[in-house]
């Protein structure tokens, strides 16, 4: 014990030594030292809606609807599989970040070499570019639908939601967490809405959560599936939860301390991610209840946008206003995944690169590395709806994939008794997490052989 205890110690002596994470905010928000659970529960909670955020962005709408339009119910399984997978990843994320106070990217840099780091950056940095394709794409079209602003021009004012950040910041920590909140209610209450109006099958959702081996063996099934974890289950959370569980105040000479908040760090993120696994069910659900059998065209947004005010489609529920709410939820995904998407991006780059720029240009630089490609997209295709969101499938499918890079570095820490002492993985935890990450590879492995079948034959 008295060695795992200097190993601690001089854990605590280099992070100070080499830099907090996300240090502006790192230790910001107080705790009760003698509280009550509850009391102390909600000093605890605002990192876990932050991190369900990015399990509900814009990129899980079209791969969910997609899915409940093509499959019914089927792929509630692969919802409810995804979200309990979150939650394990999410737990050990924030543990990690908690127990050694460093996040994740800070230990892949120092545990690794030269060359597995940089290549491990270089996945990270795409991951992030990857999901905020779905996130600019998915901002830009709603104030294109709301506003009728061109989506170029809707485009470059996502690039300026970095300034906001920046002034949210200043006004602190708890004060983002309140916002990311507000807006995530906004996507439930609109699409627990939609979903009530649709009259769906009961039998047929609480069917849809019991896995069928079609989902594997059905190769667009398997498609859409990989799209839904790749949507659902989100690289750059990793390394944002490792960040933001630093946020509360915490003495790591008491290990009372740091269990105490493990467990309450646990519990929030748990609650939170339920609340992403609902409304990506009701995505599912909607695109079941309404579009099911219609043979409509739904693989974009403004396809969905229009079908809601079409009562050829949706039937007598029909009508401008379900299309507008349909907006309204869209941007509300969009700004929210933005502000945790940006948070995500200068984390992975303080911590893989050490990039010492001043804030604003750093948050500029992160963001414009995601805006870029999606401007050219949409000027080489003259702002075409269509053309550009055919990324947002591939993007969330390329998450899937990036997901082991990250995956597997939190497994090995989280497991690791030198880095983590008494509060390392329990067996039942990390053979859980690696049986994951196998079954998550092989899939990923099939679907790749798939696709390059189909373009040899």
């Amino acid at each position: 014990m008295k060695e795992n205890d200097t190993e601690k110690h001089n854990f605590v002596q280099d992070v100070d030594s080499e830099g907090k994470s996300l240090d502006e905010v790192n230790g910001s928000v107080e705790v009760p030292r003698n509280g009550g659970f509850w009391k102390t529960l909600m000093a605890y909670t605002g990192p876990g809606i932050l991190i369900a955020v990015g399990y509900m962005d814009p990129g899980n709408w079209i791969t969910s609807i997609a899915g409940g339009a093509q499959f019914k119910y089927k792929l509630l399984a692969v919802i409810l599989i995804s979200s309990l997978i979150a939650m394990l990843l999410q737990a050990m994320s924030a543990k990690l970040g908690i127990v050694t106070g460093k996040d994740l990217a800070q230990l892949t840099r120092e545990r690794t070499s030269k060359g597995t780091g940089f290549m491990l950056w270089v996945i990270a940095e795409l991951a992030i570019m990857a999901t905020d394709i779905a996130e600019i794409i998915g901002s830009g079209i709603a104030l294109k639908l709301l506003f009728r602003i061109p989506l170029v021009i809707g485009i470059l004012i996502t690039a300026a939601d970095v300034l906001i950040l920046l002034l949210l910041m200043r006004l602190g920590f708890r004060k983002i967490e309140a916002i990311v909140a507000t807006l995530v209610a906004v996507i439930l209450l609109v699409f627990a809405y939609e979903v009530a109006l649709s009259d769906p099958s009961i039998a047929g959702i609480l069917g849809g959560y019991i896995p069928q081996t079609d989902i594997v063996s059905n190769h667009s099934m398997l498609y859409l599936s990989l799209g839904i974890v790749g949507a659902t289950v989100m690289p750059h959370d990793l390394y944002l939860g490792s960040s933001i569980s630093q946020t509360r105040q915490l003495d790591r000479s008491k290990p009372k301390d740091i269990a105490r908040a493990i467990k309450f760090s646990t519990i929030d993120s748990n609650l939170q991610l339920f609340i992403a696994f609902i409304v990506n069910s009701l995505l599912l659900i909607l695109g079941a209840a309404l579009f099911f059998g219609t043979n409509s065209s739904l693989g974009h947004f403004v396809d969905l946008f229009n079908a809601l005010s079409n009562s050829q489609i949706v039937g007598a529920i029909a009508s401008p206003m379900l299309s507008m709410l349909f907006a309204v939820a869209l941007l509300a995904s969009g700004q929210s995944s933005t502000i945790t998407g940006t948070l995500a991006g200068q984390i992975i780059m303080e911590g893989f690169i050490r990039l010492r720029i001043p804030l604003w240009a750093q948050r500029l630089v992160t963001r414009l590395l995601s805006v870029t490609p999606v401007l050219i997209f949409a000027i080489i295709y003259h702002s075409n709806e269509a053309k550009i969101e055919d990324l947002l499938t591939f993007s969330q499918v390329f998450l899937s994939i990036a997901l082991p890079f990250a995956v597997i570095p939190l497994v090995m820490f989280t497991s690791s008794k030198k880095i983590m002492g008494e509060f390392a993985n329990r067996a039942w935890v990390k053979y859980s997490a690696w049986i994951v990450t196998i079954v998550l590879i092989v899939l990923d492995v099939y679907l790749l052989a798939q696709q390059i079948a189909g373009m040899v034959g």
